[in-house]
């Protein structure tokens, strides 16, 4: 398959995830600013499927071609769901995984269960889908890894923080990664 997608987003890590991701599918991802794209929606939905498709349909007007767009997030159990939606404006940008890791300090390594769940969103102007992937996992106690980025360094799966894992470690069982299977085996079916 030969297929060019717009993601929406300007987020060089996320890209650089999806491309990863995508390639061997024969999918070329693309940046919104790539595709010409100069918009950024406010992200007002409840919930992530909300909040990917919102970006996904704001992107395809822009551009005309088909869009994927995420919305992901850390859910914890021991805080009812939180930071959940809300994950990327949970505290100032770098200071996530500091404020979570002060947030449940007192909560026992036996109630410190979260995921990291991600929906993708795929408009092409015939279509709308969503999908959704879950990594489960723990909080650590500390930051640990260089890898990754927002709450990986904090985000426990099989013993190690997925900052540090390699991208191709994180990239086979990652919440994003989950999503991105679904699309595409939604597109080997089409």
């Amino acid at each position: 398959m030969n297929k060019k997608i717009v993601l929406a987003t300007n987020n060089a890590n996320k890209l650089r995830e999806v491309s990863a991701i995508l390639a061997p599918l024969g999918i070329d991802v693309i940046s919104q600013r790539e595709a010409g794209a100069n918009c950024d929606p406010e992200e007002n939905g409840t919930t992530f499927a909300e909040n990917a498709m919102i970006k996904a349909k704001a992107v395809y007007e822009a551009v005309g071609m088909p869009v994927i767009a995420d919305d992901s997030g850390l859910c914890v159990d021991a805080l009812d769901g939180r930071p959940g939606v809300y994950s990327a404006r949970y505290a100032p940008k770098g200071m996530e995984c500091a404020k979570l890791l002060d947030e449940m300090k007192d909560v026992p390594e036996n109630k410190r269960h979260a995921e990291f769940r991600c929906v993708i969103a795929y408009v092409d102007g015939n279509s709308e889908f969503t999908f959704e992937g879950v990594c489960r996992g723990v909080i650590g106690f500390r930051e640990q890894g260089e890898n990754g980025f927002g709450y990986d360094p904090i985000f426990v799966y099989d013993g190690r923080t997925m900052a540090e894992m390699t991208d191709d470690e994180k990239n086979k069982i990652s919440h994003r990664s989950m999503a991105l299977k679904k699309l595409c085996d939604h597109f080997k079916v089409e």
